[in-house]
């Protein structure tokens, strides 16, 4: 389903817009910049209208007035997608929730919290925290990134292993749909049998179903103590072995298991002011670990006893335990900094897929062998989730190499990459979602059984296209 043409809208209707929104939800001309770029720069972006409704109420009216005159809806969160799926073609109306930032009803007794789709995620966390809770995701974003936008793109980050992608952290959503109708699902219930599981469509549909105005999120007990461990490896395959290694003899403690190639750490220390190398030698592969209890004590003499036995059985070279806050943030630094890192060595061509985690090390060794087929002396840059499977997998050019250098080769590495992923029954998007950029390949990848219900789907909720046209199918 590829993008229909449309006229541009009637005057009629965007008059009609701006007066439902008010002066101070119309961005003008001047200040539209940041609403129609995103981060790498890759898909440059135009709308008819920008608006900012402050309110649910607003925003149906808004999408009523777009259903009555056939003028497209993009939906934007907080901009940080890497897909494009936020970024507007040029004849819609961009819709942003960045006014809609409400904490509507924190529950610590039910363990929930109710808010408005433009609250940061960092903005999230805080309440939670203040209400004595945690909302565990936790993505590079979280400053900048919203809760809608987290919701539309069913976000992962760090803490999947223990809490979930958001698909799990969600009880019930508030949504506007196509025709401008609210649907009202915020239940705060973690068992309602009655049928269809709506807000699952809404949940990683990519603002094609409806525009999610606010959500029910699942909050947990705070953690009383954390550790934070990074290990030097030989192998990817003693990474994997680690992993089981570490959450059977911490009793399933492990919150966070990262890994991250050595060349992750060269780029991080190369480009992002700040980082230090944590180990005194070189390895491989690093592996950043965190366990966290909700007990004051008795957490980190389990997580020595780990290491110790990862150690004797030669899991691990060497390891780092974090011995202050300042000491834990400046290992996650170097996380949340590899793709900014990247950045400074060209585009390349980059990839956020997912397979079985015990096929991680065979499908790092595949992976690497078919980019090296397509683009010899490409450097692979590998990192990622380990302990859900999700691998990004990124490719740039040769050490100097100009940074258009795999501009030609950037289609051809992509389908070598998903071709391997494809042998591994895998995902060619663990966690960034579809948007512009793996439309085309999701519908050569995906079933034509698959496919047709998806069109179904959305041709059922949105018949005329007018949500977000252009992405995911």
């Amino acid at each position: 389903m590829h993008r229909r043409q449309r006229p541009a809208p009637p005057d009629a209707a965007l008059d009609a817009i701006r007066a439902a929104v008010g002066a101070k939800g119309v961005i003008n001309r001047e200040d539209a910049a940041p609403f129609l770029s995103e981060w790498r720069g890759r898909w440059p972006g135009e709308a008819a209208l920008i608006v900012c409704p402050a309110s649910t109420q607003e925003v149906a009216a808004v999408v009523k007035i777009c259903a009555a005159h056939d003028v497209a809806i993009t939906p934007q969160g907080g901009n940080t997608g890497l897909v494009g799926g936020q970024i507007p073609f040029g004849d819609e109306i961009l819709l942003s929730l960045k006014r809609m930032r409400g904490i509507r009803d924190i529950e610590p007794l039910n363990n929930t919290m109710t808010v408005d789709a433009g609250l940061t995620l960092a903005e999230a966390q805080g309440a939670a925290q203040e209400a004595g809770r945690l909302f565990p995701l936790s993505i590079g974003s979280e400053g900048s990134c919203q809760i809608g936008g987290v919701i539309s793109t069913n976000a992962g980050g760090v803490n999947v292993l223990r809490y979930g992608n958001t698909r799990e952290l969600v009880l019930g959503l508030e949504a506007v749909l196509p025709s401008g109708d609210i649907w009202n699902g915020l239940k705060r219930l973690r068992k309602d049998n009655t049928g269809y599981d709506i807000k699952q469509l809404l949940i990683g549909g990519e603002g094609t179903l409806g525009i999610v105005t606010a959500a029910v999120l699942k909050l947990f007990p705070l953690p009383q103590e954390k550790v934070t461990v990074c290990a030097g490896v030989s192998s990817a395959a003693d990474a994997v072995a680690l992993l089981s290694h570490a959450q059977g003899a911490t009793g399933g403690a492990a919150t966070s298991f990262e890994l991250m190639a050595r060349i992750c750490l060269d780029l991080a220390l190369k480009h992002i002011a700040g980082t230090r190398d944590p180990l005194s030698k070189p390895h491989p592969f690093y592996v950043l670990m965190e366990f966290s209890s909700g007990r004051k004590s008795g957490l980190r003499p389990a997580v020595e006893d780990m290491l110790a036995g990862a150690l004797e059985a030669g899991m691990i070279a060497d390891a780092v335990i974090a011995e202050s806050e300042a000491q834990t943030q400046g290992l996650w630094r170097i996380r949340h900094s590899i793709s900014e890192a990247i950045n400074g060595e060209g585009l390349g061509a980059r990839h956020d897929v997912s397979v079985a985690t015990s096929d991680i090390p065979v499908f790092l060794e595949k992976a690497g062998a078919a980019v090296a087929r397509i683009a010899p002396g490409a450097r692979v840059v590998a990192f990622g989730h380990i302990g859900d499977g999700n691998v990004h997998y990124d490719v740039v050019g040769p050490e100097g190499a100009d940074p258009h250098h795999l501009d030609d080769k950037r289609a051809a590495i992509e389908t070598a990459v998903y071709d391997v992923i494809g042998a591994f029954d895998g995902s060619i998007s663990a966690e960034h979602g579809v948007g512009r950029h793996r439309r085309d390949s999701l519908a050569k990848r995906k079933s034509a059984v698959e496919l047709e219900m998806m069109r179904a789907i959305k041709s059922a909720l949105d018949p005329k296209g007018l949500m977000n046209p252009g992405k995911m199918l």
